[in-house]
This record gives structure tokens, C-alpha cells and sequence, in this order.
């Protein structure tokens, strides 16, 4: 290569697409069951949100309407109001409806359990607790100058350590709390705290006619545990009065393949062209049932502003993508989710 020639641009990395593989053990867990499969998962770094509706509809649709739907649950959490909108749209869909958790199913994924009339767990499953942290507009920010999420626990709990440690001390510890915590966040998340506890209620009542054992779950679910990632196991979930079982360690097996080639979709596939350029691509959500399968890709370059010491997104083509098949051949298209 002479002086002059320029280096070659990297070929950029694609995530792979394992839809005939995830679509045959789809086929055998449902034949196991007896019943419809549908899949909901989430990467590290996907969570549940407000696109993930229609993309549960797209599935639903293609599937139909049948007296018992079962959905495998794999997610971190996110959004409570979204776990409310997909239960509805499920529940639109069938008049039973069975979560499978072979592992982690947290926060908003807990709250998408709470819909269902039984709730099958594996030997690694576990919910957690659902109170609500908040990213705000006006959060605090990290080392990398992002916003941080706030709960309602850690502040209160601050406040508590703050009066023990004070005694009969007459200052507000608002006073000094406000100087790191924006008094309109505390108040966003005081009012999110509240909103949590009527979703879950709201869940709760697809099968749960008694409102007072509905109140029972929401408020310890809500308020009983020490950290909002305390793992709730089969047991503990039975005790506070959930509809749970253990999974079948057929179909358990059968789970935990799909979420290995769940999670080899979802590996980060990120081309480096310099020390301050790259291109990610990375699957995030994945919804699947028989014949469809929709997921969330990224696909964005990166560049690093070393002044305000973060990474900034360029030329971003991310967007819902589907693939379906249709007397035999497949169909790829883009989802355009506004």
C-alpha cells in the first residue's frame, strides 16, 4: 500500500438473526404445553417500552385468539404503564393467561406477571420488587454526565438515616437533599410511587376479584423489600399470595435454550473505526410466536465529544424490524413505530 492510499473502512458487524432456530423450539415448547407460545425478551440493555406494544400486536395478530396464551418472560424491567397496555392487549387475546419465567423477570416484567392467572417458575427464576425509580429531566448526573434514575426508597430511607443520626436536631433534611436532589424529581417520584401501586392493583384484578388481597400483593410488592432488585423466588412469591408453580423441566430446558440464542442475538455486534468513531448494531427486544418474530435493532454510529465526556449518536437507522413466514418463505420488513 502506498503513502497515499487510505485505510479500508472495517466491514460493519451484524447481529445474527436465528429465526428458523428459535422458531423450532418455539414449536417444541408449545406442542409440550398444549397451548400457544409467545416470547418477550430484553437484553442488558432493552427494556420494556411503549414500541413494544404494537410489536406484541403484530404477534398477537398473527396468532389469533385462543382460551390459554402462554408468554415467556426474560427482562430487567422498565416501564409500569407499558406493563399495564400489554397485559390488556394479551388478555384481548385469550381468557387465560400463564407467565413462564425461567429467569430474571424484574420491575415492570414482574408487573406483566401479575396479569397472568398462574405464573410457572424455573429453578433460576425470580421476580423482584416493583417500587419506582425515575429518570427525570432534572436527575442528578453520573461520572458520565447521563441522568441517574431516583427512587422513592432510597430517599426516604435517606431522610430516616439523616433523623437518626440527628436526633432532636430541628433542621429540615429536605434543606441539605435539595442541594443534590431537585425538589421537583422528589415530587415526580413520590407521585410515581402511588401510580405503582394502582397498576399493580389494576393487574391484579384480570384474575383477582377480592380488592383487599389485591392491596396486600401491590402494597408488599411495593413496600416490603429493602432493595428494588431483592430477588422474590418461588417461595416467597407463593407467600405474599401470587397463583405460582414451578415449571416443567422439559419446557424449563426448552426456555433456557431459546434464551441462549436469544442472547447470542442480542450480543453487541459494535465496529471500532478509531479511538473516537464506532458503529453499533445490537438487538435489544424480541417478541416471537409462531411463523413472527419482531425485534428492536440499534444500529448507530458513535462519536465521542471529549468535552462533555460522553458518547453522542449519528446517522441512526435503528428501528422495529419483522420477519414472518408465509407458505413457506420468509418476509423481511421494517416496522415503522412512531
Amino acid at each position: 500500500m502506498s503513502s497515499t492510499d487510505t485505510p479500508a473502512t472495517p466491514k460493519i458487524k451484524q447481529p445474527p438473526v436465528l429465526f428458523a432456530r428459535t422458531q423450532a423450539v418455539i414449536e417444541q415448547a408449545a406442542s409440550l404445553l398444549g397451548g400457544p407460545l409467545i416470547t418477550y425478551w430484553n437484553n442488558q440493555r432493552g427494556s420494556v417500552c411503549s414500541s413494544d406494544v404494537i410489536a406484541l400486536n403484530e404477534v398477537l395478530e398473527r396468532i389469533g385468539s385462543h382460551e390459554t396464551i402462554y408468554l415467556f418472560l426474560k427482562s430487567d424491567g422498565g416501564s409500569g404503564q407499558v406493563a399495564l397496555r400489554m397485559v390488556n392487549l394479551l388478555r384481548q387475546h385469550c381468557r387465560n393467561l400463564v407467565a413462564l419465567v425461567p429467569l430474571e423477570c424484574a420491575s415492570a416484567a414482574t408487573m406483566i406477571t401479575l396479569g397472568a392467572n398462574q405464573i410457572q417458575m424455573g429453578p433460576t427464576a425470580y421476580l423482584t420488587a416493583v417500587d419506582t425509580s425515575l429518570n427525570h429531566a432534572l436527575s442528578p448526573l453520573d461520572r458520565d454526565n447521563d441522568r441517574v434514575s431516583v427512587s422513592l426508597d432510597e430517599l426516604n430511607r435517606v431522610i430516616r438515616r439523616w433523623r437518626a443520626e440527628q436526633g432532636d436536631a430541628t433542621e429540615n433534611p429536605y434543606k441539605s437533599l435539595f442541594s443534590y436532589v431537585h425538589p421537583l424529581v422528589i415530587g415526580a417520584v413520590d407521585r410515581a410511587e402511588s401510580l405503582s401501586v394502582m397498576l399493580c392493583r389494576e393487574l391484579l384484578a384480570y384474575h383477582i376479584a377480592d380488592e383487599k388481597q389485591a392491596h396486600e400483593i401491590a402494597a408488599a410488592l411495593n413496600s416490603k423489600y429493602p432493595s428494588h432488585s431483592y430477588p422474590i423466588l418461588l417461595n416467597e412469591a407463593r407467600k405474599i399470595g401470587l397463583n405460582v408453580a414451578p415449571l416443567q423441566p422439559d419446557v424449563n430446558a426448552l426456555l433456557l435454550e431459546l434464551n441462549r440464542l436469544y442472547s447470542e442475538m442480542g450480543q453487541k455486534a459494535t465496529t471500532d473505526f478509531d479511538e473516537i468513531r464506532a458503529h453499533g448494531n445490537e438487538i435489544l427486544n424480541i417478541l416471537e410466536g409462531k411463523d413472527v418474530q419482531v425485534f428492536f435493532q440499534n444500529d448507530k454510529d458513535w462519536f465521542y465529544r471529549s468535552e462533555e465526556r460522553r458518547w453522542i449518536t449519528m446517522n441512526d437507522n435503528s428501528s422495529w424490524r419483522r420477519i414472518d413466514r408465509v407458505r413457506g418463505k420468509l418476509r423481511r420488513s421494517i416496522m415503522h413505530v412512531s
